[in-house]
């Protein structure tokens, strides 16, 4: 018996990362003005806030993906 499976998913860099997490992150380095000028989505222009994007980019996969791109192509350390 293994005590330590192996991860489902090891290349996967945003793997156990919450989408909340990843929204709230771009928000705080960026701001919903400059995320809505990067993703010209509307859940980032109009009226923004955590939950209004969560429930759309969970129903739009194609905004989804760019959202977790920016992610991963964003230095959080500046």
């Amino acid at each position: 018996m293994n005590d330590n499976p192996s991860p489902s998913q090891p290349n996967n860099p945003l793997h156990g990362v919450k989408l909340a997490d990843i929204v709230a992150q771009l928000e705080v380095h960026y701001g919903w003005k400059k995320l809505g000028e990067i993703i010209s989505i509307n859940c980032f222009k109009k009226d923004p806030s955590i939950k209004s994007s969560l429930k759309f980019l969970r129903r739009t996969p194609w905004a989804r993906d760019e959202v977790e791109s920016l992610y991963l192509n964003t230095d959080f350390k500046k």
